[in-house]
């Protein structure tokens, strides 16, 4: 069976030009090539504009077809061109799995009054005002739409909360009052700030019958209309966790088992995710966030981080077949409410820890590999990915014996399968240049191994045991492969 790997396909500077979805299109006879077999698509629906990256949701039935914030295309294009990226990537056999935002609305269309409180920002639990009206955007009509697929309209009855007051201009955190209206249950959102429900925008309320009802009808025309293979699901521990593994069977009985759904879990701890994996029957998987904070604080801890805590506390390590690996992505890199940036020198060996392991379903951040524009632009690391790439698609097979027995030097052997016998060894070291005996087969015997990636000019001979001495340069990853005949 073909390693598998996901790219995400935008970052967060990605141009406002309306050609995106043209780009992809153009690029997936090169992304097949390289090994990508899904591609995970930035949010494609009308926004609070063209300039907005597609989180500030204003109308998830608009893919870019109707005169909505006085453009028809996002910022990623016209509905026509998706869906032509969508049938190119199927013609390479790529998966495209769609950014699907549901924690909030935004760019309301009128205004509407209602009673709120207050509630402290630390503590969304504690209110901090008494019940009086207010003024908030959160009448959603879309007359560019026109009733057009649904003629469902949003009011203050259907959220939770709001953050802004029209009628003083006064900022805050406001709990909608009326018959029903709370945050979601503290055990069913993330406990952070005392009750995580609230995010930003206006807050969807999922205990609202009309809504999830409209969801789900919503979800099932998309996927219909598109022909998308599955979602990835952002800010999920922002929403009624109910809400959404009823979701989960609503697409899966629709659509088949093989539809698949990933969610955005950005937990403190490891215990998060895996808490949220247990209560959903571990029928998703999870973006393996303990595993990209690990990579982060081993780039910054430099020849001080202990490499045998790598993989430590991860979903990787412990719930790998839920495990969406990942060194960096949109939220992550510089400037970002989440910035975790991994450090450019470490992204090699980051990138062969989610590429070359027998665990998890490693995801390739656009960023890393086509570069990051916007003001601080940086540079992409095409070169050594295209290598690691071409690895995992070639040799990276078969049973996995560890060697995370030095705190700055580490490596893995993996021994190949029928259908790719040859196998790999990979070494990487946070300090000084390094060396592991490491075992990679008695059918290997007298095979002379070399460095795929060049950074090692040394080649090693497989004894008559099916052992080798493989070697590591200062502050560097290693691929051994035997050689070409």
């Amino acid at each position: 069976m073909k390693n598998g790997v996901m790219m995400q396909y935008f970052e967060w500077f990605v141009e406002d030009d309306g050609k995106h979805w043209q780009r992809l299109k153009d690029d997936a006879k090169h992304l097949s090539e390289i090994g990508i077999t899904s591609v995970w698509i930035p949010p494609c629906f009308k926004a609070t504009g063209t300039n907005d990256v597609g989180y500030g949701i204003y109308d998830l039935y608009d893919l870019g077809e109707f005169k909505q914030k006085e453009v028809i295309r996002t910022k990623y294009g016209v509905k026509q061109d998706l869906k032509a990226a969508i049938d190119e990537l199927h013609k390479y056999g790529i998966q495209v799995y769609a950014d699907i935002v549901l924690n909030h609305k935004a760019g309301a269309d009128e205004t509407e009054k209602f009673l709120a409180v207050e509630v402290d920002p630390d503590n969304r639990n504690e209110t901090v005002s008494d019940s009086y009206e207010i003024e908030g955007w959160t009448k959603f009509t879309y007359p560019g739409r026109n009733d057009t697929y649904s003629k469902f309209k949003w009011s203050w009855e259907h959220f939770t909360g709001i953050d802004y007051n029209q009628a003083n201009g006064k900022e805050a955190i406001y709990l909608i009052q009326g018959e029903n209206k709370s945050w979601a249950d503290d055990n069913k959102v993330n406990d952070e700030h005392g009750n995580y429900d609230y995010l930003m925008y206006a807050d969807v309320d999922y205990s609202h019958p009309d809504i999830i009802e409209e969801t789900k009808n919503w979800a099932k025309w998309f996927v219909a209309e598109t022909g998308i293979d599955g979602f990835r699901l952002d800010a999920i521990k922002h929403i009624n966790e109910e809400f959404i593994f009823d979701l989960v069977r609503t697409m899966r009985d629709e659509f088949g088992e093989q539809f698949y759904i990933v969610g955005e879990y950005w937990g403190n701890t490891y215990d998060e995710m895996e808490n949220y994996l247990e209560a959903g029957d571990f029928h998703l998987d999870l973006v393996d966030v303990s595993l990209h904070t690990n990579f982060e604080q081993a780039s910054k801890s430099g020849n001080d981080y202990d490499l045998r805590k790598l993989f430590n506390k991860t979903l990787m390590q412990k719930n790998d077949s839920h495990s969406v690996t990942f060194v960096d992505n949109h939220d992550s890199q510089p400037g970002q409410s989440l910035e975790s940036f991994v450090e450019p020198w470490f992204k090699p060996m980051a990138y062969g820890s989610i590429l070359l392991r027998e665990k998890g379903y490693p995801c390739l951040f656009y960023g890393d590999y086509y570069g990051i524009k916007g003001d601080n632009p940086i540079e992409p690391q095409r070169e050594i990915i295209d290598r690691l790439l071409y690895i995992r698609a070639n040799y990276a097979y078969g049973e996995q014996v560890d060697y995370l027995d030095h705190a700055n030097c580490i490596g893995w052997t993996r021994m190949g399968n029928e259908d790719n016998p040859n196998g790999c060894a990979v070494i990487l070291s946070n300090s000084e240049k390094g060396y592991k005996d490491m075992y990679i087969g008695e059918e290997q015997s007298g095979e002379l191994f070399l460095d795929y990636l060049e950074n090692s000019q040394d080649s090693v001979t497989i004894d008559e045991n099916g052992w080798g001495h493989f070697i590591v340069e200062a502050g560097s990853l290693s691929v051994w492969v035997k050689q070409s005949t």
